[in-house]
């Protein structure tokens, strides 16, 4: 998968706009953000995903000659443009938040600075990869939340939407905490660990339940998770796994990681009249696992039921982000290079929705943390130019209803800038931690966060401000935006 170029996966118009611009001689370095405006699924925070595919997309990007004769044969490139995409290279700097971060709204996740031509180019792929892993990992880490310490394993792969989905899905998944996948892809891919039982219609190609768990006992004696409900739970399902085990254990064999899996009924009933049937028969150490359609509200549900479920299979819900079928990224103009003085000139986006008034200007984001808890006091939006340290007081308010102040004492928090170079001028500076090492982050950055921050229903908001200098800026733009002003007075 990392092998195929992604130069054409891109909408027709980001190639229409690069035409538009060779044509026009527009050279200009501009710094494009990518950002988006709510949370997905209730959620209180996201997780920054995808940045390892932006940088094999982007190491890769070039235009082949198959890819020119298809453009050509669309009728609308001329040939002075399609002439300048076969030597095209990026040549710009990108600046991203590392994967495994927590990450809130209106903050730029990725910001490109390039000359327009080439940055346009990027909008499309970035917010593919973007939108789709980060929206994984953040519901993953909500299921793992929701387990409370349990493993949860990557079960989705059947119902993806497409094998590029289910698989980067599933490096998503672990990076925000899932202990494997099934998905033998992945594994090789990303070097994650992998996990999976059997079906039932193994249980069924064999005369009876007792034979089918043998056989795959025998097979698999050092990781032997049975499926019980294919007949009987019960009656039949727990009963032969218990004998299974038990013959196994009489002939010698070490049973070590073990148990049963429930895929159907009710879950909480039947764990814990399972759990009492394998500590009754001296397997007090057994697994018990458990899927069907489970998510974050199901997992909390059971354990406030007592269920005795202590490892879960998520599949569809957690893999297409079942109640949030979509991230929302967006990337914006935001400033525009002046050649004459080299400065940055910033460019704002106006609506009528105050939500989608971008925030302008060649930007950076800092972090806030609590000195003795480490828990995130907030998050500050800051031009590229400014610094902040905890040498100093800060005085922080909200960006909309700026009578919202706290005050940060110096030497009462920590400062750490998030975004970090990743391409300077056109050569990637940044290597990318395997999956593993993500996930060890991921964690990490999980413990900055306030529970209050975590919980699964109606969150804690996290603030997030804009520098004094920004705020400043934003409002001057727009004070003498003339549209505004004609659009208030309409009103």
């Amino acid at each position: 998968m990392s092998d195929r170029n992604l130069t054409l996966l891109t909408d027709l118009y980001e190639l229409t706009m690069m035409q538009g611009y060779y044509k026009n001689k527009n050279r200009d370095i501009v710094v494009f953000d990518t950002f988006f405006r709510r949370n997905p699924c209730g959620s209180g925070y996201s997780i920054a995903c995808g940045l390892e595919q932006i940088m094999e997309y982007v190491k890769k990007l070039k235009f082949t000659e198959a890819d020119i004769d298809y453009l050509r044969s669309l009728g609308i490139f001329e040939a002075d443009f399609l002439s300048y995409l076969k030597v095209f290279r990026f040549t710009g700097d990108i600046y991203a938040i590392p994967e495994g971060t927590v990450v809130f709204p209106k903050e730029p996740m990725v910001k490109v600075v390039a000359p327009i031509i080439e940055a346009q180019l990027l909008e499309t792929t970035i917010l593919n990869i973007i939108n789709h892993q980060s929206l994984i990992a953040t519901k993953a880490s909500r299921v793992v939340y929701a387990a409370k310490g349990d493993g949860v394993m990557e079960f989705g792969l059947r119902r993806a939407q497409g094998p590029d989905a289910g698989t980067y899905g599933a490096r998503a998944a672990i990076i925000a905490g899932c202990t494997g996948t099934s998905n033998v892809l992945a594994g090789r891919r990303f070097g994650v660990p992998l996990a999976g039982t059997h079906a039932h219609s193994w249980i069924m190609s064999f005369p009876d339940e007792y034979s089918a768990f043998m056989s795959y006992a025998l097979l698999y004696p050092k990781v032997c998770v049975l499926l019980v409900d294919t007949y009987d739970t019960i009656h039949s399902g727990v009963p032969n796994a218990i004998r299974v085990f038990r013959e196994m254990k009489e002939q010698g064999y070490e049973l070590s990681n073990y148990g049963i899996r429930l895929d159907s009924g009710d879950l909480a009933y039947l764990s814990k009249v399972a759990r009492h049937m394998l500590d009754a028969a001296g397997f007090t150490d057994a697994v018990i696992s458990a899927s069907s359609d489970l998510d974050e509200h199901l997992i909390t549900s059971l354990k406030l039921q007592g269920a005795k479920i202590n490892s879960w299979g998520v599949g569809t819900k957690m893999i297409t982000s079942d109640d949030c079928p979509s991230f929302g990224g967006v990337y914006k103009l935001v400033a525009i290079r002046d050649e004459k003085t080299g400065r940055f000139v910033p460019k704002i986006k106006v609506s009528e929705n105050s939500e989608k008034i971008t925030n302008p200007g060649n930007k950076t984001v800092f972090r806030l943390y609590d000195k003795n808890t480490g828990k995130i006091k907030a998050d500050l939006i800051a031009l590229a130019d400014e610094t902040f340290s905890n040498e100093k007081d800060i005085k922080l308010f909200d960006p909309v209803d700026t009578w919202k102040e706290t005050l940060l004492e110096a030497g009462e928090f920590t400062v750490k800038e998030l975004l970090v170079p990743v391409f300077r001028e056109g050569k990637c500076v940044y290597e990318s931690p395997d999956v593993m090492e993500i996930r060890e982050k991921c964690k990490e950055e999980m413990d900055t966060l306030w529970e209050e921050t975590r919980r699964l229903v109606n969150p804690h908001k996290v603030n997030v401000d804009l520098s004094d200098t920004l705020y400043d800026m934003k409002k001057e733009i727009l004070e003498d935006f003339p549209d505004v002003k004609m659009k208030n007075r309409v009103r």
